[in-house]
């Protein structure tokens, strides 16, 4: 489940909503970069929901390690749609985790998920692949749903 500013772009909403859920997710993404970001953490964390920090940049990272709340896993988000961008995204923001970081979970977006899904496999991460990240399957071809997606991503990672 994501608590993106993009869907109450007020932080103070956005943890009063975390707090007043009735139903509670297993985990929850937090954008680290994102205005109240600590905050929507710690409310997540308050009701016993595990925090995936979601950081898209170097910088992210940085503002991740002033939290107080404590991340169950990173989840580490290339957002660039240029594969030699989103690898060198990766690269970067995975150098600049913390020794005895949580998890990671590497995901690429658009054409750069495909590559971004191998760098991951490549490294022992832990990676997801779905609708959300692309409409393709591997040969470029339109994935008909998510189960073609996940049985391309276990046919590529059995390489």
């Amino acid at each position: 489940m994501s608590t993106g500013a993009w869907i109450v772009p007020d932080p103070a909403e956005r943890a009063a909503a975390v707090r007043a859920w009735t139903v509670l997710p297993d985990f929850a993404s937090v954008n680290a970069h994102e205005p109240g970001a600590a905050e929507v953490a710690a409310a997540l964390y308050e009701r016993g929901v595990m925090v995936e920090a979601g950081l898209w940049t170097p910088a992210a990272v940085d503002a991740w390690r002033r939290w107080s709340t404590p991340a169950g896993r990173v989840l580490v988000e290339c957002m660039a749609e240029q594969v030699e961008t989103a690898l060198a995204d990766a690269a970067a923001i995975l150098a600049a985790l913390p020794g005895g970081h949580p998890p990671v979970l590497l995901h690429g977006e658009g054409p750069a998920t495909w590559p971004v899904y191998a760098e991951a496999v490549r490294r022992g991460l832990h990676t997801r692949i779905g609708l959300e990240d692309t409409l393709l399957l591997p040969d470029g071809t339109p994935a008909p749903d998510n189960a073609t997606l996940v049985t391309a991503a276990l046919t590529a990672a059995a390489r």
